[in-house]
């Protein structure tokens, strides 16, 4: 049985949402709703998948943004991010306006996540990690069996998380990425949330922020 993962870029700002199923019981998540519900509800219809949560990183608009839409469309539970990031769930209305995108509904999820948590997609468990400095309630979602980190704003191809904004540490980003992401094996797959594709063992190398 093997976990599949198909990523939709979603949003001005081409955030990866993703949809990741079990292709044996056919249960499915997306991870951070950003927005153009409709389209990822699609996705999940074409494939004949069952729905079970939605999974978020943290609370930008961008990863964010489109959850109410879509619970509205087809009630699943809303996972994550850590309760750090509730200011700016609440924060969505306004956040969403002044970008410029669908203005969203305040979102508050079915569970907060820590440290440690873990979820499931059909038989495939993901460890939670919190990480924060892109946010302060920032989690990223890893599967060991599957070699993949579902990474958000964390990191990035040869980058990282902005720090810039509310509630933002760089301090707190590098030793999170350092301690905690750069132990995975080299080969772990990392899927940021914008732009390509990379692996820990990369970034070890190459990323200019983290030698």
């Amino acid at each position: 049985m093997a976990l599949q993962m198909q990523v939709i870029p979603v949003t001005p700002f081409q955030q990866n949402a993703t949809l990741l199923w079990d292709d044996v019981s056919h249960d499915a998540v997306l991870t951070d709703v950003g927005g153009e519900a409709e389209r990822l509800l699609n996705a999940v219809d074409k494939h004949q998948l069952k729905l079970q949560a939605i999974w978020l990183t943290h609370g930008h608009l961008d990863h964010a943004g489109g959850v109410a839409d879509l619970i509205v469309q087809h009630t699943v539970p809303v996972l994550g991010p850590h309760q750090a990031d509730d200011y700016w769930l609440q924060a969505l209305p306004e956040v969403t306006a002044n970008y410029g995108f669908p203005v969203s509904q305040p979102l508050t999820p079915t569970r907060w996540l820590q440290d440690g948590d873990k979820l499931t997609v059909g038989e495939h468990t993901f460890v939670v990690y919190h990480i924060p400095g892109h946010t302060p309630g920032h989690v990223v979602f890893y599967s060991q069996a599957n070699s993949l980190l579902i990474a958000g704003d964390v990191l990035f191809r040869e980058s990282i998380g902005r720090t810039d904004f509310l509630g933002g540490n760089h301090t707190d980003l590098i030793r999170g990425i350092q301690s905690k992401l750069f132990t995975l094996p080299d080969d772990t797959r990392v899927l940021p949330g914008h732009g390509f594709m990379t692996t820990i063992g990369h970034e070890k190398e190459h990323n200019p922020f983290l030698r």
